[in-house]
């Protein structure tokens, strides 16, 4: 078990969290310094890929909710976002605007597996 203390700064106000966790590692496989990084591997996971599908694919709002339609969309969403990520986009949102004004590009991306 442990106890992890956040501060948010957001402007001229901050705030604490705190948050306690429960793990079944072990003391010796779970130092102070792995449950930390365990925490923080999370919440990337989270920023990286979750905030990403729910924020810019709008996922949260989807009306596909029957059979395999939600997983088949989310599969497509986090497709699309490895791929963005691996053509060098730092920020899915450029990379979707970019696609936009590139159809053809987008097309070739598609058939080829890459792009010139």
């Amino acid at each position: 078990m442990c106890r992890i203390e956040r501060v948010r700064k957001i402007g001229a106000r901050e705030s604490l969290e705190v948050v306690h966790a429960i793990t079944s590692l072990t003391r010796a496989r779970a130092t102070g310094a792995d449950l930390l990084k365990l925490s923080r591997d999370h919440w990337g996971i989270e920023n990286r890929l979750h905030c990403v599908r729910d924020v810019t694919f709008r996922e949260d709002q989807c009306r596909v909710r029957k059979g395999s339609g939600p997983q088949v969309f989310a599969a497509i969403r986090n497709a699309a976002i490895t791929l963005l990520r691996h053509l060098g986009f730092t920020n899915v949102v450029e990379g979707i605007e970019h696609f936009q004004d590139e159809r053809a590009q987008a097309v070739t991306l598609i058939r080829c597996g890459t792009i010139e």
